[in-house]
């Protein structure tokens, strides 16, 4: 049977590989967030700040966003195979340096070293599904993997706090890596080579200039919370992540070949499926870092129950995001954009009015709404930004996407946190004990402005009669 232009591959075959995706994907994307109900335990075990601390997610989100640009290159330059057992590996090294990590900066190391696996994992799995199966079953199965890249990072916390508790936050690693050595040794005997190769030249030139860009923006956006905008710490980077971007940009347009096709975003609903992913990444990972530091931070409860909290929504997600996905192949985006949007600011709107003394089951059930709404975003977002370019730069707009979303997300974390620390030390005198909770109060009431520009873009910015087009 004949999935794509260039590629034949039996269903029996195509379903193998894709399960493998799935694990892999699972595996990977957990620990984008399970380390945020670690933090607590973190920030105390290496003798750090929650500014520091949180790193060990924004970072990892950060570097896996520094990587995806140079991976839109490896898909179609190397074999499918190979480069995907390569993901695998590096993110397996970065487990055991995670393990045994004697201090902050080789835990670091280790998170840098899984984000760049996850990021060729995640990009290498999404062009090979937007490419192998026919139009009329990408959302389907575009919403089926979001079970790994959405649901699993928001599962992760709950998993994560039973696992801290009894038996260390080291646990979540061994439990990731036996998960992942399962499935490099399952990928070895499936996996085929699936994506067709492309005659692209490696520009070195490019790939710093993407660094550069990439990481200073983030870097600068994420210090802003600590140092403040005129800072050397913040200001710096972020002037030179604004400049290098410019000259990435101005660079990819006049390649002939270029390294990331950045011409892409010259199409409107790609461009903004592009924007819409950023700020539902932007608020979606400010949520999972501060969710925790509510619960144990602010109300004094244990990691369990933190993750407890967030259990219901876990499965909410789980069950919405299969289902996300059929019904944009059947409806187009429009509809689902616009309620999913709606429900997002419900949901961060209500965390702004909750005192010391609301139950904890209320924060439980706005976390249902949350993440009801992004799991029928996520996946939904992506296939209908990437459906809308030509099959042969599939890989540069699954990259460039999920680049800007994924970084999206580190600023996120980062200003978010910011905001929270900010806002209680500032209004301590006047607060008194309640400080936290109402600088926890403030951080939701800026998401939910976040999200309030998501439900405008889904009303303005989406065309019913363009919803599932790119054929």
């Amino acid at each position: 049977m004949e999935h794509s232009e260039n590629t034949k591959i039996t269903v029996r075959k195509l379903t193998l590989i894709f399960i493998n995706l799935v694990v892999s994907g699972i595996a990977s994307a957990t620990l984008s967030t399970a380390m945020t109900t670690a933090l607590p335990v973190l920030v105390k075990d290496f003798g750090v700040s929650n500014s520091v601390g949180q790193w060990v997610t924004s970072g990892y989100s950060l570097a896996m966003g520094m990587v995806m640009p140079l991976t839109a290159f490896l898909i179609t330059r190397f074999p499918t195979k190979k480069l995907y057992m390569t993901g695998i590996g590096s993110f397996i090294v970065g487990l055991f340096l995670s393990i045994f990590a004697g201090n902050f900066g080789l835990m670091m190391v280790g998170r840098v070293l899984q984000a760049c696996g996850n990021g060729v994992l995640m990009s290498a799995a999404q062009v090979i599904i937007l490419t192998a199966y026919p139009y009329e079953k990408k959302g389907t199965m575009m919403g089926t993997y979001g079970l790994a890249t959405t649901a699993a990072p928001i599962i992760a916390p709950t998993i994560a706090g039973l696992l801290i508790d009894a038996f260390g936050w080291k646990s979540i690693f061994y439990l990731v890596l036996v998960i992942m050595a399962g499935s490099f040794v399952f990928s070895a005997f499936v996996f085929e080579d699936v994506l067709e190769l492309q005659d692209k030249k490696f520009d070195f030139l490019s790939f710093v200039e993407s660094i550069f860009a990439f990481g200073g923006i983030s870097l600068g956006v994420g210090n802003i919370s600590t140092y403040g905008l005129v800072s050397t710490q913040a200001g710096v980077p972020l002037l030179i992540g604004i400049v290098v971007c410019t000259l990435f940009v101005i660079r990819q347009w006049g390649l002939e070949k270029p390294f990331l096709d950045v011409k892409i975003l010259g199409n409107r609903d790609y461009a903004v499926s592009v924007i819409s992913s950023m700020v539902l990444y932007l608020v979606m990972m400010g949520s999972s870092v501060i969710m925790p530091l509510y619960v144990q931070s602010v109300m004094g409860y244990s990691a369990v129950i933190s993750g407890l909290v967030t259990l219901p929504g876990s499965f909410a997600t789980a069950i919405v995001s299969p289902f996300a996905g059929r019904l944009y192949d059947k409806m187009g985006i429009k509809t689902i954009f616009i309620a999913g949007s709606a429900a997002l600011v419900v949901s961060n709107l209500g965390m702004f009015f909750l005192t010391m003394t609301t139950p904890l089951w209320v924060a439980a059930g706005l976390n249902v709404v949350r993440n009801l709404s992004i799991g029928s975003l996520m996946m939904p977002l992506l296939t209908w930004g990437t459906s809308n370019v030509s099959s042969k730069k599939v890989a540069d707009a699954s990259s460039l996407l999920t680049s800007f979303r994924t970084i999206a997300g580190a600023i996120g974390s980062a200003v978010f946190v910011g905001i929270m620390t900010t806002v209680s030390v500032n209004s301590a005198s006047a607060y008194g004990d309640h400080a936290l909770m109402h600088g926890m109060n403030m951080a939701y009431l800026w998401m939910a402005v976040g999200a309030l520009l998501l439900l405008m873009i889904s009303i303005w910015g989406t065309r019913s009669s363009t919803a599932k087009s790119g054929r």
